[in-house]
């Protein structure tokens, strides 16, 4: 699994005028929940790019004046005009405490749909899952070989051992498209026969 380490501050003023004052200084205040206690800090805007700009999953190791935390993001806020950061959530990573977090889809293998004219469409790019810290996994793989034309792929057939599901079960994770070309052609043989 992915391990990115930040090097952060305390803050010690949590008002709104301190807050504002750490984003024009080009740092982004961010807190630390689920362990004894919360933990308000801040780093630099860049240290948190391998964070926040990737479809990876990704455990945060946090150094706080000598403190260490292992933690996974939890929530970000953009601004709504510019598009700037401007806070994060972090959930530490308690061994004996369930987590909640959305883990990657990798859709592995040529699916027989594809191979006979199909296009392949992701309809989820995240699962949502709850699980102890040792057992979380960088990605979930989801073998998509005997994927036929027109069928999809329900996230009830996944079996992710310790990982609980959290999102729908019926939703849909992939399907097969038919072509407008092989649905004439499937119809035009249709009403030829």
């Amino acid at each position: 699994m992915n391990t990115i380490t930040i090097e952060a501050t305390k803050r010690a003023d949590l008002g709104r005028k301190s807050t504002k004052t750490l984003r024009n200084e080009g740092q982004i205040p961010c807190v630390l929940y689920g362990g004894e206690n919360n933990v308000h800090f801040f780093a630099p805007t860049k240290s948190f790019k391998p964070v926040v700009y990737t479809p990876d999953f990704n455990v945060v190791e946090l150094q706080v004046e000598g403190q260490n935390y292992k933690c996974v993001l939890k929530d970000l806020q953009f601004h709504p005009v510019s598009d700037d950061l401007l806070h994060l959530d972090f959930i530490e990573l308690v061994d004996d405490k369930k987590v909640v977090v959305d883990l990657p889809l990798r859709f592995e293998g040529l699916a027989s749909g594809v191979k006979a004219g199909g296009k392949l469409l992701a309809q989820m790019r995240k699962l949502r899952v709850k699980a102890l810290p040792k057992d979380l996994v960088s990605e979930i793989k989801v073998d998509v070989t005997n994927l036929e034309l027109g069928k999809s792929m329900k996230v009830k057939e996944l079996d992710l051992g310790d990982l609980e599901i959290m999102s729908s079960l019926q939703t849909p994770m992939v399907s097969i498209e038919i072509p407008r070309s092989l649905r004439s052609k499937q119809a035009s043989e249709a009403t030829e026969e």
